[in-house]
């Protein structure tokens, strides 16, 4: 009898680090990220690009792909899997580049998250309010429906389908769009965040006086005959109970729309779910907060509950700190509200983790912090996503709360989880695993498929990149940069916009049932617009040395003693500082820069705030602007090879604008290095004979002189710095 046929065939994708390039065999070295060695053949019939962002047309590098194979750069490789007894051969079809060039990483540039950001939130304008907003800028969030198809558009009313407005999602919707203002300053977002928040509080919010406290809705139906009020869940997993997650999710939008505007409105609604946090779902006994109440008894330990009675879950403890609580902190500074972060991540340090039984922390408990591990679909599994909001999140509440056990837990987790969390041939990040690895295999194994949902890339991003931007751990910053490689260059939807729900494995999206669809009971734009936000604001202020702009409409007489606070996130204490601030557009200086505070003028109007906030050991500052004529290019501190990319970046933005005059503000600059200045006679000599490079003021002798050995700089003694 003959032996079996063993030889197989496939299409895979492979992502790894190129070691090397043979010309003679059309072939590279290509190393993965968990250090196994493959070979990948080309051919004629292989397309590559750089990864681009939404709003970006296509980056082809066809011509180019073999020249840019250079040793270290990170690449992804589709292609055809040959596998026989004995060998292997991987024929590449496409190579996608993340890089530029080696090292520069297309989303560490200072506007890639903000203009990702402003295009994430159009499309979700677009798709629920396509008639755009009335003659008085608000939209009408009656229009708004919970789900929303690939293509941005709502299913039909009369199908009878899409009547449903769920609270969570819409709070999650304002979230982002308020998000997208901060970032951007784009009076649409914020026109809708504002009108949202109202929305919420018209329709879904019930004001409980007796009690003193307020909860929301699950949702409204909306029909021909009116609206029917939806008071307990109606989503499988938490059917006929309060679960505290739809109530903390409720506070999402609302209190990142307060951080901007100061509604005193919405901090009453803070305090009041807060105080109904305080009063049903906190456990006096045991500690922590209950997963679910009865509806009508306010009950957590109810028999109705079912499997849901006296539970306790990551989502009653974990989720308060990024849903609503530490922006709420940001916002008012206010000492309950660091004390229950507080308390929250020192009961997930105490009670979450589970080692040496499993790597992954424990999800679910009884009251008494026993494990459930028969709890539904989660049984004795993991979320893997679970596991890095943790490691992000404690690392976040540190710069608040010094323990050193925070930090341990999320360093912890975060050397765990690359082996049994993530796929270490293709890139990316699993959904949900086995907690205990299979006695046989060894691996622990997937649950219900190998596909890539985009809310847990976000964790993973955020994860690593406030590690590697705290501890400067070069590992971190890795593994940052090949998830977010990940995520952008598979994620994004370049036809309809908005990103994808799931996609498989190799990084093809998947585009079937609810995971098709771009707005649902799981999504609504908000990790998509939060991970814009905090990859911006960590990449920039924590590892790249770059400014962040925020803004701020803040009502009159909104914020206690006028004082805004503009702090980003919960960053490490004297990392970060404000540089410049403007109100109304004209610059303002009544700020405290280490204090990260705005004490703002006396106005019967809500004001126009803008602040630039940028790390407190910045090396390089560099700007430039443009008046019609003359390039401007401000800069203070060193130029030297470590600020080489900076310094091209803005030189590059500076001259694309083809001025007639260029005038170098350098009064500041301490050191110029000889790549700095080799950068710029490059540059000089592709602007031509009739384009002046001009000195501008009192640089130091040693630097206007090594510029002007160069002969290709001029001097203008009579004018001074813009920056003196």
């Amino acid at each position: 009898m003959n032996a079996p046929d063993t030889r197989r065939m496939y299409s895979d994708s492979i992502a790894g680090y190129v070691t090397n390039y043979d010309p003679a065999h059309d072939r590279f070295g290509l190393r993965t990220s968990d250090g196994r060695e493959f070979t990948i053949h080309l051919n004629g019939f292989l397309s590559s690009e750089i990864v681009r962002n939404l709003g970006d047309g296509p980056r082809d590098t066809g011509e180019a792909t073999r020249d840019m194979l250079a040793e270290g750069r990170y690449v992804f490789v589709y292609g055809l899997f040959y596998r026989w007894d004995g060998g292997e051969r991987i024929e590449a079809r496409q190579i996608t580049f993340p890089e530029t060039s080696r090292g520069n990483y297309v989303f560490e540039h200072p506007n890639w998250w903000v203009q990702q950001a402003a295009e994430i939130a159009d499309f979700y304008l677009r798709g629920h309010f396509p008639d755009g907003p009335d003659k008085d800028g608000r939209y009408d969030w009656r229009n708004f429906r919970t789900r929303l198809t690939l293509s941005g558009t709502h299913v039909p009313d009369f199908t009878g389908e899409d009547v449903r407005q769920e609270t969570d999602t819409i709070s999650r919707l304002v979230y982002g769009l308020a998000t997208a203002f901060l970032l951007t300053g784009e009076e649409r977002f914020l026109s809708a965040a504002e009108s949202g928040t109202e929305y919420l509080r018209e329709h879904m919010r019930v004001a409980d006086d007796s009690e003193g406290v307020v909860y929301w809705y699950h949702g409204i139906d909306i029909t021909e005959a009116g609206q029917r009020k939806v008071y307990a869940s109606e989503f499988g997993d938490d059917f006929d109970a309060i679960p505290m997650y739809e109530q903390i999710y409720a506070l999402a939008g609302p209190t990142q729309t307060y951080r901007i505007t100061g509604d005193p409105r919405i901090l009453d609604d803070i305090d009041r779910t807060v105080a109904l946090f305080e009063r049903f779902f906190r456990d006096e006994d045991q500690g922590g907060f209950f997963s679910h109440l009865d509806p009508i008894t306010m009950d957590p330990r109810a028999d109705s509950l079912g499997r849901n009675r006296s539970r306790k879950n990551w989502n009653s403890i974990g989720d308060h700190a990024p849903a609503y609580l530490i922006n709420a902190y940001l916002a008012t500074g206010r000492e309950d509200f660091s004390k229950l972060l507080e308390e929250t991540a020192d009961t997930i340090a105490e009670r979450f983790p589970d080692e040496p039984a499993s790597p992954f922390v424990q999800e679910r408990f009884h009251a008494d912090w026993s494990a459930d591990r028969t709890w539904g679909w989660q049984q004795n599994r993991a979320v893997v996503g679970h596991n890095l909001k943790i490691a992000w999140n404690l690392t976040r509440i540190r710069a608040l709360h010094d323990k050193e056990r925070y930090s341990e837990l999320a360093e912890r987790i975060a050397e765990l989880m690359p082996p049994v969390g993530s796929d270490q041939q293709r890139g990316g990040w699993y959904d949900v695993v086995e907690r205990v690895a299979d006695p046989d295999t060894g691996a622990h194994h997937l649950v219900w498929h190998d596909r890539k949902a985009w809310w847990q890339q976000e964790q993973a991003i955020l994860a690593y990149l406030i590690l590697a931007g705290v501890s400067g751990d070069p590992e971190h910053r890795r593994l940052a940069r090949e998830s977010a490689a990940f995520y952008n260059a598979n994620f994004l939807d370049y036809d309809d916009g908005g990103v994808y729900f799931n996609v498989l494995a190799n990084g093809i999206p998947y585009l079937l049932g609810t995971e098709r669809l771009k707005g649902s009971h799981s999504m609504a734009g908000y990790h998509a617009l939060e991970l814009c936000y905090l990859a911006a604001a960590y990449t920039g202020l924590l590892i790249t040395s770059a400014p962040l702009t925020l803004h701020f409409r803040p009502q009159p007489g909104a914020f206690p003693d006028r004082l805004l606070r503009v702090s980003p996130d919960l960053l490490p204490a004297g990392s970060v500082q404000i540089d410049r601030v403007w109100i109304d557009d004209e610059p303002y200086e009544d700020f405290d820069p280490k204090q990260l505070t705005v004490r703002l003028p006396l106005s019967n109007r809500p004001l126009k705030v803008r602040v630039d906030v940028e790390p407190a050991d910045m090396r390089l500052r560099v700007s430039s602007d443009f008046d019609g004529k003359t390039a401007h290019i401000h800069c203070e501190g060193v130029i030297d090879r470590e600020e080489l990319e900076k310094f091209r970046r803005c030189l590059t933005e500076a001259l694309s604008v083809e001025p007639r005059r260029v005038e170098f503000h350098l009064c500041k600059v301490t050191e110029i290095g000889r790549p700095a200045i080799n950068e710029l006679l490059f540059q000089r000599a592709k602007m031509g004979l009739e384009v002046d490079f001009v000195i501008v003021g009192c640089s130091l002798p040693e630097v206007t002189q090594a510029l002007l050995a160069t002969d290709a700089f001029l001097v203008d003694d009579d004018r001074t710095c813009v920056t003196d």
